[in-house]
């Protein structure tokens, strides 16, 4: 588990936990067998669920562009949102099931169910103006294909800011206005105008329609930060990510977060 240890007086930390990360290939023809993923263009979503120590919480992320920032390049961003905020994760993973569905002109489509892809600890630290999302990896012991293309690196280090709900984005860009969170005023005041904000207060990570802004980080490493991340060796027996979010393999092929090859 990630140990709550300050190294620098100027880090505080806010929240430690276990990370997961999902994916779900695209909507496929119901007929025939399942066609293989074999990178980004493949998939149709990637999420990211925060799972915070002590807490009956849930947070599950989507990242826009199907990937997390290059952490090897510093400033490097990748925009997302919070989709849902549960105490039961039997629905996140009921969420995460195939689907089939009818179209009018298509015909029968299935959505496959979502495969995990890894799982590791991470903390949300504050360092002086700014919040940290740190994570460190522990399965796929060795990062595979699909962690590449993700940029899910064995070590990840990003700023962590939040979107002002009453501001618009650019053009093609972001949650429609309808869909954005409706903060109530204490959190909504905290932006004080601004588009983009630091995370003061994790109570805003809990309202659905949050946009959040990761941001490559110059310390690669969360120890360059003063944060200390105990990973511990995780097999397919132990994986948290099985049993915390109910994920059976019969439901969910695992086959990525043990091996790292596309499935």
């Amino acid at each position: 588990m990630a140990s709550s240890k300050q190294s620098q007086d100027d880090v505080e930390v806010l929240e430690t936990g276990n990370i997961y990360f999902v994916y779900r290939p695209k909507v496929q023809e119901k007929q025939g067998e399942e066609e293989p993923v074999e990178g980004l263009e493949d998939i149709q979503r990637f999420n990211v669920v925060l799972k915070p120590n002590g807490k009956k919480t849930y947070r599950m992320l989507v990242m826009g562009r199907k990937q997390l920032p290059d952490a090897t390049k510093q400033g490097d961003q990748a925009w997302g949102f919070v989709e849902a905020v549960s105490k039961d994760p039997r629905k996140l993973e009921q969420s995460l099931r195939a689907q089939t569905y009818q179209t009018q002109t298509r015909g029968e489509r299935e959505l496959p169910a979502a495969r995990p892809a890894g799982e590791g600890v991470y903390q949300i630290v504050r360092h002086g103006d700014h919040t940290h999302l740190a994570y460190a990896l522990e399965l796929p012991m060795t990062p595979g294909e699909a962690q590449d293309d993700l940029n899910i690196e064995p070590e990840g280090n990003y700023i962590l800011q939040v979107k002002n709900p009453t501001k618009s984005s650019p053009r093609n860009a972001g949650l429609p206005r309808q869909e954005r969170a409706d903060l109530p005023n204490k959190l909504q005041a905290s932006f004080k105008g601004r588009r983009f904000a630091s995370v003061e207060s994790l109570e805003i990570l809990e309202y659905e329609g949050v946009e959040l802004l990761l941001i490559a980080a110059s310390d690669k490493h969360a120890k360059d930060l003063g944060v200390e991340l105990d990973p511990e060796k995780e097999t397919e027996q132990s994986a948290e990510i099985l049993s915390d979010l109910r994920m059976r393999k019969s439901r969910h092929p695992i086959e990525p977060l043990l091996s790292g090859e596309w499935r």
